[in-house]
């Protein structure tokens, strides 16, 4: 067995298919059969089995590919000793972030790394539904995404590091009746129209439970991913929305007031492949997005103060 053949059995593993495998791979389905074919002469038990039209990975096969993250993370820690040791800490390090993280972390990571020897980065925003977030650490060293608390875990298939514990306010027109309250409860702005996220997205969660605490459906009037456009709505008077309370730059014409009787906060991680972070500029930009994420806790505003 080799390299290759193990990534290609992780790959079947992850995605479900011989056909998701190659285009995650950029090879043609044969080319899997074949790596696969390899890969079976060399152990003793199945690797696979076919489940429907599906090729899938028997309990044999699902050991092995989990074995596979370490040889990967082995190998490319080799490569990190020969980087090194010629002094490569300024390769290039490709992130992905969903927008809100990326207005917040992307310009501290450009002044932090502007000087020579810095690692190089590619900087990308993606606005993807949260199981979209892990299939793309296959195109990106580390990406920044957000889970809510109740929210499923990250799967396995990556590594996971926690940046901000951020909670998640009600956002409303500074001159709202509401705004004159320190604190709202779900009775309070279930009669409001609604400004949030589409279907799948990470913030829906919260507002299908606030929906259930205070016995009522709520009016959802507009659906709008951005929040630096969603701010503007508000501010408008077109309607209320949920707001992350350190990753959004204030809007001077909207208020910020804390829920209660609803469990309203987000995980914002950084999420990245073992192998990956056995690179030097990985590592060195991972601790830059760390300190930047402590940074922002510290600051915490009262979020009376619309922060």
């Amino acid at each position: 067995m080799d390299e290759r053949q193990l990534r290609v059995l992780r790959e079947l593993g992850e995605l479900g298919s011989v056909t998701a495998a190659a285009e995650a791979l950029r090879v043609t389905p044969s080319a899997v059969s074949q790596q696969l074919r390899l890969l079976q002469r060399s152990v003793p038990v199945p690797l696979t089995e076919r489940e429907g039209r599906r090729l899938v990975l028997t309990p044999a096969g699902e050991a092995l590919a989990a074995a596979a993250i370490g040889v990967e993370t082995a190998l490319a820690r080799a490569r990190r000793s020969v980087e090194e040791f010629v002094g490569q800490a300024d390769g290039l390090v490709t992130l992905a972030a969903f927008h809100s993280a990326a207005a917040t972390f992307w310009p501290h990571l450009v002044r932090a790394l502007a000087a020579p020897g810095s690692p190089r980065l590619a900087l990308a925003d993606e606005d993807v539904a949260q199981n979209g977030f892990p299939p793309l650490t296959r195109d990106h060293d580390i990406v920044l995404a957000h889970r809510l608390d109740h929210a499923a875990p990250w799967p396995r298939t990556v590594s996971v590091t926690p940046l901000l514990h951020e909670p998640l306010d009600v956002a409303l027109p500074a001159g709202h009746p509401l705004a004159a309250r320190a604190r709202l409860t779900p009775r309070d702005v279930a009669g409001e129209p609604w400004i949030t996220v589409h279907d799948g997205f990470p913030l829906m969660a919260t507002i299908d439970a606030l929906s259930a605490a205070a016995g009522r459906r709520l009016r959802l009037a507009h659906r709008i991913n951005e929040f630096a456009v969603v701010a503007e709505v508000v501010a408008a008077g077109g309607g209320i929305a949920l707001m992350p309370r350190w990753t959004v730059r204030p809007h001077p014409r909207v208020v910020l007031r804390p829920l209660t009787g609803v469990h309203a906060r987000r995980h914002v991680d950084a999420l990245h492949r073992p192998e990956r972070t056995a690179r030097t500029a990985v590592g060195s930009v991972l601790g830059h997005l760390r300190s930047a994420a402590a940074a922002i806790s510290s600051r915490n505003a009262p979020p009376a103060q619309a922060e």
